[in-house]
């Protein structure tokens, strides 16, 4: 599949270091992609605009912060209709404990990824926000027992070798 954008090296370079470490100063971006501060300045608003960077925001440690619970949640739905697909994601948004969503293929609809205090306050949004939920058929979960592997969401390598 073609890349949608035209990014050259000095673009893959900024985007693998803004992936690291979103938190520098175009300074440092700069050097570290071996050119001068405006024209890298230039390239980030660049990517920004054409939203190839979508945002910029801190990675906290949910355990640190007291949210020890990491759980997966495969939902499927009576109805697969567009609206009532649209519905439940829409839905989504609402609870705070889901993190992340998506909508898949096979035997699920919907791929929540759920971060919360306890056991039992996961187990609480199960029974009484998911299993509730109109239209929804199947819930099955997965309790995450450690994280093996966090890195960002796109392996910029492996991209910028097609090109």
């Amino acid at each position: 599949m073609p890349i949608k954008a035209d990014l050259d090296a000095i673009d893959w370079k900024i985007l693998r270091e803004l992936q690291r470490d979103g938190r520098m100063t175009n300074v440092e971006l700069s050097r570290r992609v071996g050119i001068s501060a405006p024209p890298c300045l230039r390239r980030v608003k660049r990517l920004e605009e054409t939203g190839i960077i979508r945002g910029y925001r801190a990675l906290l440690n949910a355990p640190a912060l007291g949210m020890d619970v990491v759980a997966f949640c495969l939902i499927g739905l009576h109805h697969q209709a567009d609206a009532e697909l649209k519905a439940f994601a829409e839905r989504t948004r609402s609870w705070p404990i889901v993190r992340d969503a998506w909508m898949v293929s096979g035997e699920s609809d919907f791929l929540l990824h759920c971060v919360t205090r306890d056991l039992a306050t996961f187990q609480t949004f199960v029974i009484e926000e998911l299993t509730s939920t109109p239209n929804v058929d199947t819930v099955r979960t997965a309790l995450t027992i450690r994280q093996v592997k966090d890195e960002g969401l796109v392996e910029i390598n492996a991209l910028n070798q097609t090109q």
